[in-house]
């Protein structure tokens, strides 16, 4: 089986969270992606508590399938034989703030010269332009910014934050991803590389399609919790059950809502489902007092067979045990000589033929240095005809 990305190779020299998921993504499909650590620390997501093993859990998900090489790109040395791999590179992903490069004289301006079919992404808070791109960041700042932040969590608290970072993988990593398969396509048209200017701010912004168009339109300035997907309608709420768990009710058309009302016995809420807030935080009350009368597991059995797009709210280890996630084998075991079997997050992309695996393990802090050097000197292979 032919991987996807075979032969694609891609100089990675980002670190922690949303260089190193657009690299995995990449690396999954077969691309040979070498991971360039500065000497001594390497990735700093390397060395995160808790540590199993060696290394923190994070990074070795995240870097699973790729190899590492340590340069000093302040060193000459180290420096040219960074421009020697960069002839060979399809791809180049980094993460520094704007002007780090060229300072270094590693811009894309001077790369291009000695590959014009590179392809080079930059992934910073802010893009490479405008008032805020020498900022330093992180999510938060990057969803605070987009005014995600501010509409996040209950009607009459503070806004909270999402326990997952939305602006560093689908702002950042995952347009970055996107962005590198469009060039890979465009370069065999014109035989072209180009740069790419992801901004995790630009990209959680992308991601307000439910709330912004809306804003655009009306000019009615959006509130937390008042919107349809956003805790404005009892027919959208989290629950609390009798055993202190917590109901997901998503019954947002007329036929879920209708059976939803049935099934806990509220029959006269049904003509309400699109009633004025008002009338809706009423409702919320109305159901969270009917809610509190059963278990999660006594509600989950009385929904078991009924379309009402209700489900329990599973923690993780739940989560990992579920039949469904078991099902789409999002939890993958890999064999590690010496450790045994471990497991990792399997990737989600289902390719029929050319599925994602898991082939290498995350790599020692530049343990593939021999390995790629003596590649650079005797390899007649051109990694560049895509």
């Amino acid at each position: 089986m032919t991987m996807p990305l075979k032969g694609i190779r891609v100089l990675d020299l980002t670190r922690l969270l949303p260089g190193p998921y657009t690299s995995m993504m990449l690396a999954d499909f077969g691309a040979d992606v070498i991971k360039i650590e500065a000497p001594g620390e390497g990735d700093y997501a390397r060395w995160y508590e808790p540590r199993k093993d060696q290394y923190s859990p994070m990074f070795c998900s995240l870097n699973r399938n790729k190899r590492s090489m340590t340069l000093n790109l302040k060193s000459d040395q180290d420096k040219n034989i960074f421009k020697d791999l960069v002839k060979t590179a399809d791809v180049l992903i980094e993460s520094f703030r704007p002007g780090v490069m060229k300072r270094l004289g590693l811009d894309y301006e001077e790369l291009k010269k000695l590959n014009p079919k590179l392809i080079y992404c930059a992934i910073t808070g802010y893009g490479q332009t405008g008032p805020y791109a020498e900022k330093p960041g992180h999510d938060m700042n990057f969803l605070s910014y987009s005014g995600l932040l501010e509409l996040q969590g209950e009607q009459t608290g503070k806004p909270v934050l999402s326990s997952v970072q939305i602006g560093d993988l689908g702002g950042g990593a995952l347009m970055g991803t996107i962005g590198i398969l469009l060039a890979i396509l465009e370069r065999k048209q014109s035989g072209q590389g180009q740069f790419i200017d992801i901004s995790m701010l630009d990209g959680a912004i992308s991601w307000m399609q439910a709330i912004l168009p809306e804003y655009l339109a009306f000019g009615e300035m959006p509130k937390r919790g008042a919107s349809m997907l956003n805790g404005g309608k009892a027919c959208y709420e989290i629950y609390q059950t009798k055993d202190d768990r917590y109901l997901a009710v998503a019954a947002l058309e007329e036929k879920f809502w209708v059976n939803f009302c049935k099934v806990i016995g509220k029959e006269e809420l049904i003509p309400k489902l699109d009633a004025p807030l008002e009338e809706q935080n009423k409702m919320k009350e109305v159901i969270q007092q009917r809610l509190s009368t059963k278990t999660l597991d006594e509600w989950m059995c009385l929904f078991e067979k009924v379309e009402a797009c209700v489900s329990p709210v599973l923690n993780v280890g739940e989560m990992v045990k579920n039949p469904q996630v078991a099902a789409r084998g999002m939890i993958e075991e890999v064999y590690i000589p010496g450790l045994g079997v471990t497991k990792q997050v399997a990737n989600p992309i289902k390719l029929s033929r050319t599925r994602a695996g898991i082939y290498r393990l995350a790599p020692d802090l530049g343990e593939h240095n021999d390995e790629i050097l003596a590649e650079l000197i005797n390899s007649t292979v051109d990694h560049r005809k895509i």
